[in-house]
Order: C-alpha cells, then structure tokens, then sequence
C-alpha cells in the first residue's frame, strides 16, 4: 500500500499567488527580477520606486508561481502614497504564500514592524497564509551582524520559513524559490508557460521611461514624476513609434527633467529608447514631452486619469 497523498498528489498542478511585501528599498523588485530571470520590475536605487501592483510569472514544469511586485510599505505623504500602501495591504488579503523581504545590512526599524503587523492583519482567519521572509542584502552585512539581525527580523513573524540570500548576486535564491513554492495549493495554471508579466507593452514602456527619470534625476523630482504614453504604434514590421509624455509637478521640475540645451531629456530618451528597442525587437522612434501637473500626486482625479486608482 502506498500513502494517497505521498507523491502522486504533487504530479498535479500547482499554483498560487506570491504577495512580495516589505517597506521601500529593501530589493523586492530586484529579486522577482532574479527570479524570473528577465527583467520586468523596475529597479533604482530610490525608493518607492514600484507604484503599481505588477505580476511576475514563474512556471516550472508543473508549478506556476505568481509573484506580485507591491509598492514598498510606507507612512504616506499624499494621495499617490496611500495608493501604493493600499495597493500591497489589499494583495496580501489575497495570497498564497507571502514573502516578506528585508534589508538584513540593519536592525528592523519602524517600517519593518509597520509591515510585519500588516502581515499579522492578512494572516487572521482559520488557516493563517504562509510567510517566508527573505533576509537579503547577505552580501553587504558584515559577518559579526549576520546572525544579530537575522535573529532580530526572524522575531517578528516567529512561525515564518526563512532565508539569506543576495537578490542582487542571487545567492540563496534557489533554496527561497523552494519554500515558496512548497506550500503552492493545488490549482490550474493561470497563465501560458512563456508569459512573464501582466503588463501591456504600453504600461511597460511608460515603466522603462520612468525608470531612466529615476535613475538620471536625483533627490525629490523623480518621485513628482508620472508617465503616459500618448501613442504606441507600429508604423512597419521594424519600426514603432512612441510618444510618451512625462508629468511633473512644478514648473522648476521641467527644467530640470529637459536640461540645459534639452541635454538632459536626450539623455533619458536615448536610454530608455535602448530598452524598448531591446523588449520590442524592433527601431523604436521616440518622442518624449514633458509638462507640469501641479500637485497631481494629491488630486484623485489626476491619480485615476493617470492609472493609479485609489479605493476608499
């Protein structure tokens, strides 16, 4: 005789959503990045980076694991930051298995706790949603901290798996994909097994412009930044046309954003025009503007106009 649910049960599909939480900056898009192996999240070093709930799509044989990038978890400022802590509280309320990262190179701190009791929150009910905490960063914590602050962090959700790993150099990551996977309930699998992302081209090329902001403009015009892509359209079989257009805040800010000579929007665009040519496969003609939207991070209508859609 053999057990029914020995290893034939695990020859059927599994599949389920992964909820990857934290507060800003601690990595979450740079290991579903890793993951996945392609780059589908954003990434800078400034955070609040990610705005947008977006879906990363593993699939391994028979598993399919659907990581959900969230916004890092944050006090909010204005409108637009209580949409990003929203959108990560209400994914956890919808998990499988939720993947707590963190920044091991300190101690947990107020925002660290903050996330830990939004966890305890989505966790309430009868079969409490399993948590795996990724302890990341290992390669930049010096060794007399490891074991301190692994310690400090594994205490904040006592019942959770964990792992240290190096999302950046991908050290550990294999044994982390393994825990997540493991508690997978059994399931069809949602997407074709050559998908990746949720995301249209459109939202991704607005990403890819937001990034190239990010990464070339410093202190706070990056995060005064929104993308919208006017037209996308693909005027031969090599060649497509994108005009975007990126919002700011303040008058001052466009200056900025197009430089001295407009040398500093060529930059952004000659970069961001690399990546598109690289996701389209195509010659990418693209035709960036920039104009002001004041204070649209505290106006609704502006935020619903521009994607982000706040639920009250």
């Amino acid at each position: 005789m053999h057990d029914s649910a020995s290893p034939d049960s695990r020859l059927l599909p599994h599949s389920g959503f992964v909820v990857v939480c934290g507060k800003p900056n601690v990595g979450k898009s740079t290991l579903m990045n890793r993951i996945l192996g392609e780059k589908i999240a954003i990434v800078s070093p400034k955070p609040q980076t990610t705005r947008l709930r977006q879906l990363g799509i593993y699939t391994h044989e028979d598993v399919q694991a659907i990581f959900v990038d969230t916004p890092g978890i944050h006090q909010p400022r204005n409108d637009l930051g209580e949409f990003m802590v929203q959108v990560a509280a209400t994914a956890m309320q919808d998990a499988d298995v939720i993947l707590f990262v963190v920044d091991m190179t300190t101690p947990p701190d107020a925002e660290d706790q903050r996330v830990a009791a939004l966890i305890g929150e989505a966790r309430r009910g009868s079969k409490p949603v399993p948590v795996v905490i990724a302890l990341n960063k290992l390669d930049r914590v010096p060794a007399e901290h490891v074991l301190p602050h692994s310690e400090a962090y594994r205490a904040l959700i006592p019942d959770a798996e964990w792992t240290a790993i190096s999302a950046a150099k991908g050290n550990g990551v294999e044994t982390l994909l393994k825990q997540v996977i493991a508690p997978l309930p059994e399931g069809p699998l949602y997407y074709p097994e050559d998908q990746l992302s949720d995301l249209s081209l459109r939202e991704i090329v607005a990403e890819i412009v937001r990034e190239k902001v990010l990464l070339h403009i410093e202190h706070e015009i990056p995060h005064a930044v929104a993308v919208d892509v006017e037209e996308f359209v693909e005027r031969s079989p090599t060649l497509t046309y994108v005009r975007v257009v990126i919002y700011v805040e303040r008058d001052s800010h466009k200056g900025i954003l197009i430089g001295k000579g407009g040398e500093m929007l060529k930059k952004i665009g000659a970069s961001a025009r690399a990546d598109m040519e690289t996701l389209l496969g195509t010659k990418v003609y693209l035709e960036p503007w920039v104009k002001v939207l004041k204070n649209w991070r505290k106006d609704e209508t502006m935020l619903r106009r521009l994607g982000y859609r706040l639920k009250k």
